[in-house]
């Protein structure tokens, strides 16, 4: 297929990009090049892409393509509580305005990046599957409530969305993210040699690699229509279930010589979830996600070591609000998060 991949230089489009070229398809990405800096490492071969806002996206953008995979947007729980306005014109509006441009241009299949943080308040007293009532608590949440619902209403013969409810990532990325939770706790350890988690350390987390998402959205592209028309997947595995206090253990044996501190300073988190991922299994017979939360911490230990970060890169590069705020300070961009 022709596929249009939105959000190609963050942190899931680098590492999907490629893995969808290597299933065969042709890439093109579209993205506004915020986090396109974010680099550890060398930088990645990246698709041709087009530079654009999301919220700027025209018509003639859409042309010629079998499917869009629309992974952009202001992935970031505290970056949508200081800027919730700005959250759902970029992750709900525009996300609902490129459905219906994709469908206009006769675009086949709308495979957008939605989130289990959608369960958000459930508790972990039993899983949660894809008929489970919806109760987000942060404005990044409950932006993507909205777009599942608008969207759902273009579906038709000819237009078939697909809700891919990712479960929080892992793992590492050229563009990195230490903002989420398993990245951010292994990059503490790295730099300080201590583990540290600042909620009380029994919230659930269900957590999947990049890499896992990747093939996901790459069976979901060419699975048959019956299949996934118009339908919401949980995107992860049951082995991955598991309480912050849990993930941060595992971080402790990935890096030798650390040690474990819960402050439980920032209280209660209200985000606390175990969630049920068979449907997508069902739905794609043989998939399953491959990586183990201690196979990322020690895949991120190695990068982390291989590639130097240092305290600055952790705290201001790859953390999304502070490098948008630092980019904002020195007039690269605008109030809007628009390039200056």
């Amino acid at each position: 297929m022709r596929v249009l991949l939105t959000g190609h230089t963050g942190y899931l489009g680098t590492v999907m990009a490629p893995v969808l070229a290597e299933a065969g398809h042709e890439v093109t990405g579209l993205d506004s090049g915020l986090f396109a800096d974010c680099l550890l490492g060398p930088a990645p071969a990246d698709p041709a892409g087009i530079t654009v806002d999301l919220r700027d996206v025209r018509p003639e953008h859409l042309d010629g393509f079998d499917a869009v995979i629309h992974l952009a947007a202001l992935s970031n729980d505290p970056l949508g509580s200081l800027a919730p306005q700005l959250t759902y014109d970029i992750n709900h509006h525009a996300s609902v305005r490129l459905a219906q441009l994709a469908k206009d241009a006769g675009v086949g299949r709308y495979l957008y990046a939605s989130t289990c943080s959608v369960y958000g308040a459930s508790g972990g007293g039993g899983l949660v599957d894809e008929d489970a009532p919806l109760r987000p608590v942060t404005p990044y949440a409950e932006s993507k409530v909205r777009v599942e619902d608008d969207v759902s209403k273009l579906a038709d013969d000819s237009f078939t969305p697909v809700y891919m409810r990712n479960a929080t990532a892992f793992g590492f990325s050229p563009r990195l993210r230490a903002d989420i939770v398993l990245n951010n706790l292994t990059a503490h350890a790295f730099l300080s040699g201590e583990v540290l988690v600042l909620s009380d350390g029994t919230p659930w987390r269900p957590l999947v690699h990049a890499k896992d998402i990747a093939h996901a959205f790459t069976a979901a592209l060419s699975a048959p229509r019956e299949v996934v028309h118009n339908r919401a997947f949980n995107i992860g595995t049951e082995r991955n279930n598991v309480t912050v206090a849990e993930i941060a253990q595992e971080v402790v044996e990935a890096v030798p010589g650390s040690t474990l501190r819960i402050t439980g300073e920032a209280g209660a988190d209200p985000r606390s979830y175990r969630v049920d991922f068979a449907r997508f299994r069902e739905a794609i017979p043989g998939f399953d996600c491959e990586w183990s939360v201690k196979d990322g911490a020690l895949q991120l230990i190695d990068a982390y070591r291989d590639y130097g970060l240092t305290r600055a890169q952790f705290e201001r590069r790859f953390t999304r609000l502070n490098w948008l705020n630092d980019r904002q300070n020195a007039g690269a961009v605008d109030e809007t998060l628009r390039h200056s």
